[in-house]
């Protein structure tokens, strides 16, 4: 691969050279401007030390992404069907799995982002995750080709079906924890080594906007053309597709490590905040000053600290008591000799801005229980309904999830290049990040009443033929497309408040934070997963799909 790429280099260095003695160049001018900038970034250094960072990383980070995006969704947007289909697990219990499973999942990369940052630095945490991505492949296809490994089949017209034995769980189970501890090191930890190759926040800004099409995109062909061949060929051949996707992403992210720039561990990002809570704890009694600096700690005055010249806000004003200096406080050199006893202004400054996103970061995880309804109970109706398109054609039941994905793809670019310029033109004003979360919450709320309304449908017509024969794989009357509006209406609203949420903690949190607030950012649109098993899956709703 190296031999090839210098090879290419090569060539086109010697093209350039041989065009510019040309009246007539063979190649066009802005052609040799690429291929020049394309040797440059494979030119050693003077230490003789390749240029590191920016976009020559580019196209290994996002082919294992791509790799591992697609892989997860063929694996986890069937996955549910494959429990009723494989394990004979009812839909409601299935259901309950799916979601536990995904709310770890999704959960999991907060302690990964915790680990990258305070103690091993990104790429080894991505690197450890994705061989046990791959492992957790390799079990699951395992499962889905040893027929040893699955309950027996159900007969037809049989009322009752083997249930799996404890050992065929305990694999599936095994299997699924090694993808979540893969997952939560390696999702989100690679985004943040991506823009750590960056050092101008537009580059950085490019940089998100490619991988959330890449992530949409690889979502979208994995929950069709996977979840297609899990339904229609074979659930092994599907998840060694997967398995072998995740190698290949896992290749893709080794083949480009001499590139990578390598940000250096700077401890816990969540010990300031909590030093500043015991500080304030231990000294409540002690007396504030006016809103001055006369008695506030800003720091050894080695122009390492932002806040050295400002004075601590009057909110949260107990918080202030953790910067207050009293007696023993402060070496002769200006450090600090006990550290949960003393804080600085700007870690103080730093945990009330926490405290001031805090409600706007829970209010989304109340927004995302209605969204992990629909989402699952969506799949759940698909099954109960006329998935047929055309006389040859069935829609996977998994599948029926990508209007959402394909909504977020399509409104994205939108958002980015016609929503700016338009609200400039119509009301002077361009959006901000808030506004963007604002319009998400109201596209979901839509999004629940056109589910409600699709449902009430739905239980109509299963009512009008309640004197048929209605029992388990009855299907209802009634296209499963009637499902893809409240989905895309949906997808919307996630366009719009995730990203939107991203960003706005990027800008927010502190330094120290910010590399981890991609990950709080997509955490609270997950938890969704939890708070559903917790309220004991989907109640008479989903008992009334289980029976047909």
């Amino acid at each position: 691969m190296g031999q090839g790429r210098r090879t290419w280099i090569g060539r086109a260095q010697v093209e350039a050279e041989d065009n510019a003695d040309r009246a007539t160049p063979l190649w066009p001018p802005r052609v040799l401007a690429m291929m020049a900038n394309r040797a440059d970034m494979f030119k050693p250094l003077a230490g003789g030390s390749l240029i590191q960072g920016g976009w020559i990383t580019f196209p290994f980070i996002a082919g294992s992404i791509l790799s591992t995006v697609l892989a997860s969704g063929g694996a986890m947007g069937n996955f549910m069907v494959y429990l009723i289909t494989e394990f004979n697990m009812s839909s409601v219990k299935a259901a309950q799995i799916n979601n536990v499973i995904n709310g770890c999942i999704n959960l999991a990369p907060i302690a990964g982002a915790i680990i990258a940052d305070a103690f091993f630095g990104s790429y080894p945490v991505i690197v450890a995750s994705s061989f046990v991505n791959l492992l957790a492949m390799i079990v699951f296809t395992l499962t889905a080709t040893i027929r040893s490994l699955r309950p027996s089949a159900c007969l037809p017209g049989a009322d009752s079906c083997a249930p799996a034995t404890a050992g065929q769980l305990a694999l599936l189970y095994s299997a699924l924890a090694l993808l979540a501890v893969g997952t939560g090191g390696a999702r989100f930890n690679t985004m943040t080594m991506g823009a750590d190759q960056f050092e101008r926040s537009d580059q950085r800004e490019v940089f998100f906007n490619w991988i959330f099409l890449i992530i949409y995109v690889a979502a979208i062909i994995g929950s069709t053309a996977i979840v297609y061949v899990e339904d229609s060929l074979s659930w092994g051949i599907g998840f060694g597709i997967c398995a072998a996707l995740t190698a290949g992403g896992l290749g893709m992210l080794l083949a480009g490590t001499r590139f990578y720039r390598r940000t250096k561990t700077r401890g816990s990002a969540f010990t300031g905040p909590a030093r500043v809570v015991v500080a304030a704890v231990r000294k409540r009694k002690t007396p504030l000053s006016p809103a001055s600096l006369d008695g506030f700690y800003c720091g050894a005055f080695d122009g390492s600290s932002r806040t050295a010249a400002r004075a601590p806000t009057q909110s949260l004003r107990f918080l202030n008591h953790a910067a207050v200096i009293v007696d023993g406080d402060v070496s002769s050199d200006g450090s600090v000799r006990h550290p949960w006893r003393l804080c600085t202004v700007e870690q103080v400054e730093d945990l009330k801005v926490l405290l001031r996103l805090f409600p706007l970061w829970s209010s989304s995880i109340f927004l995302s229980v209605p969204l992990g309804i629909q989402f699952s109970l969506s799949v759940l109706q698909s099954l109960a309904m006329d998935r047929s398109l055309g006389r040859h054609f069935s829609v996977p039941a998994g599948s029926i999830l990508v209007a959402n994905l394909a909504a977020v793809a399509v409104t994205l670019p939108i958002i980015d290049r016609l929503v700016p310029p338009l609200c400039l033109r119509l009301a002077g004003v361009i959006p901000t990040p808030i506004h963007r979360i604002g319009a998400g919450h109201v596209f979901n709320i839509a999004g629940m009443a056109a589910s409600a309304l699709v449902d009430r449908r739905r239980l109509g017509i299963v009512r009008s033929h309640a004197s048929a024969a209605v029992g388990p794989g009855w299907i209802a009357p009634m296209s499963a497309m009637w499902l893809v509006l409240p989905l895309a209406v949906s997808g919307i609203g996630e366009a719009l408040h995730f990203p939107g949420q991203i960003s706005m903690y990027y800008q927010e949190f502190p330094v120290l934070l910010r590399s981890t607030a991609g990950r709080h950012g997509g955490a609270p649109h997950r938890h969704w997963f939890l708070f559903e098993h917790g309220g004991g899956g989907f109640g008479p709703a989903g008992h009334k799909l289980a029976a047909g």
